[in-house]
């Protein structure tokens, strides 16, 4: 297996494409993006994009391949499923996967174990960065990111739709939030960038609520081109 040739989790968020970014910069030839859907809304698991458009953005991305795979909410089924992909995506070259994570311990250590299983390195390029840090290479990069989700109880409506920038870090910071959104707080689309042959552009879209779990504002982008 060649250990340069790579695989990269792909979300549509900031991390997981800064992430991607940087691999790249290292000299790791991604092969493919591998993004994963929701069974029953056939959204983004985490961030709550619609499949079509997490598509579309990837068509934007300099990297060959974008690759859907559906998963269920139940953990046990999702590491099924997650193993699987990757062992039917991966090929006999293929020795390594990128993924965003920056500081949470827990998915480190899942991401460790998991891939230790699938014996395929697990490469964690933005891993003990500053989320202060992070933002300010992504912004220097050259990529534009807006939020398009956050949890209501602590965040408000306003900050939907915003774009990531130093404005927007400082806001964070006085309320305490990681400005990378590490724990959840809120997630991203990445509309631009160094890798991107044009920019997302939205052309309708309505802010809304959705409940859960959590209870998160959203955007539910509706056009765009």
């Amino acid at each position: 297996m060649d250990k340069l040739k790579a695989i990269s989790s792909w979300s549509g968020g900031k991390d997981s494409c800064l992430a991607c970014y940087r691999a790249m910069q290292q000299g790791y030839d991604v092969k493919l993006l591998l993004n994963f859907i929701s069974r029953e809304s056939k959204r983004g698991c985490f961030h709550g994009i619609e499949g079509k458009l997490l598509k579309f953005q990837a068509d934007l991305v300099d990297v060959p391949l974008l690759v859907q795979r559906e998963v269920s909410p139940d953990m046990q089924k999702y590491e099924e499923e997650f193993k699987a992909a990757v062992t039917e995506l991966r090929g006999k070259d293929i020795g390594s996967m990128v993924f965003g994570d920056i500081y949470l311990l827990e998915h480190e250590s899942w991401i460790k174990r998991v891939c230790g299983d699938l014996k395929i390195n697990a490469l964690e390029p933005l891993w003990n960065n500053t989320p202060e840090n992070i933002i300010e290479e992504f912004l220097k990069a050259g990529f534009k990111a807006i939020i398009v989700s956050c949890k209501a109880d602590i965040m408000g409506k306003e900050f939907i739709g915003r774009y990531i920038d130093k404005k927007l870090v400082k806001e964070l910071k006085k309320k305490n939030i990681c400005p990378c959104g590490e724990k959840g707080e809120f997630h991203t689309l990445v509309v631009d960038g160094p890798i991107f042959s044009k920019p997302i552009k939205i052309l309708k879209a309505e802010t809304v609520i959705k409940e859960g779990f959590w209870k998160h504002w959203f955007l539910d982008i509706q056009e765009y081109a």
